[in-house]
């Protein structure tokens, strides 16, 4: 018996959220009382032995290259061979893009239950029931799974990647890789920036802006803070900021330690993408706006007042 860790990656390396899935998986895994082993699909360039630092005892690969490029199919059929050869009971994935592509077809091959989007390990004080955000993150259900093997989809952010002394043992694993049935054709990336999926702070810009010739304040605070930003529907919209920025319930959905939001009202479909922040921050010159009710900290002030303060006072916190 084990819990199973699917292992992201891009790039040659492992992304955060699967660091975040590890520490969960083996802190469940303690809880358990069985191991806990990591599952990679492709190559990397990532250091596979120091995934043991957040607790994972064993990790299984199959380096092929041609697995680096996700086909959800290909590798939901290759995960679960896995999950069957190794006898494990618990399977944790981030509930990122990759996550929920292969959650669902996890699911249904192995006739396991699924929790998407779980943000605390399971109470299995009394059988086995998992805490997830619903309603786009305005409320909490616990869900209880009886099936014999569990899948749980870890919200990104929802749990601190832990640093321990330990060095899991790495091991290749031989699984049938089926015919991929999606072939890529050309990859656009952005590169340069913080991904907002995985960005641990956040400054976020609204049409109280203006214009994109306004956006500098908002990308030099976020330079100072070594955060990622982001946009209102609107602003992308209007082409003011790359639609790869927008967040709220059309567009990405984030959960960061900090939020800050300049000059954005704050209506219900942005707060759907931005509810699961840890603190909230708010600039608004408008002391009715609805962002103000979400907001653990809010500044009822003109942002162009405003955010030189904040970027002198970060400047000088930081010494430069």
């Amino acid at each position: 018996m084990s819990v199973l860790v699917y292992i992201d990656h891009t790039d040659g390396e492992i992304k955060k959220s699967s660091l975040e899935a590890a520490s969960y998986g083996a802190q469940l895994a303690s809880q358990l009382g069985v191991a806990a082993h990591g599952l990679v699909l492709g190559t990397l360039n990532a250091d596979l032995p120091a995934l043991g630092k957040q607790g994972l005892q064993k990790v299984h690969q199959v380096k092929n290259d041609s697995l680096n490029q996700f086909d959800p199919g290909q590798q939901a059929a290759m995960v679960a061979e896995a999950v069957t050869n190794l006898g494990a009971t618990v399977v944790v994935v981030s509930n990122n893009v990759t996550g929920k592509a292969l959650g669902p077809r996890l699911s249904a091959r192995l006739k396991a239950g699924l929790v998407a989007g779980a943000v605390a390990l399971p109470d299995t004080s009394n059988g086995f029931v998992v805490k997830k955000a619903v309603f786009s993150g305005k409320a909490f259900a616990q869900i209880a799974v009886s099936s014999p093997i569990k899948i749980i989809a870890l919200t990104p952010n929802a749990f601190s990647v832990t640093n321990g002394d330990g060095s899991a043992e790495v091991a290749d694993i031989n699984l049938t890789v089926p015919a991929a049935k999606i072939k890529v054709t050309g990859t656009n990336k952005i590169k340069g920036q913080i991904p907002l999926s995985e960005a641990e702070l956040v400054v976020s810009g609204g049409r109280g802006l203006k214009g994109p010739e306004n956006w500098g304040m908002i990308e030099e605070l976020a330079d100072l803070l070594g955060a990622a930003t982001a946009c209102s529907r609107p602003v992308a919209d209007s082409h003011w900021r790359p639609h790869h920025e927008h967040v709220g319930q059309t567009g990405g959905a984030v959960a960061p330690n900090l939020y800050f939001a300049v000059g954005i009202s704050g209506a219900i479909q942005h707060l759907a993408g931005v509810n699961r922040s840890k603190v909230i921050v708010v600039i608004n010159k408008d002391p009715e706006a609805p962002f103000f009710k979400a907001a653990d900290y809010g500044i009822v002030g003109d942002a162009f007042e405003v955010m030189p303060k904040i970027i002198d006072s970060v400047k000088k916190l930081k010494g430069k």
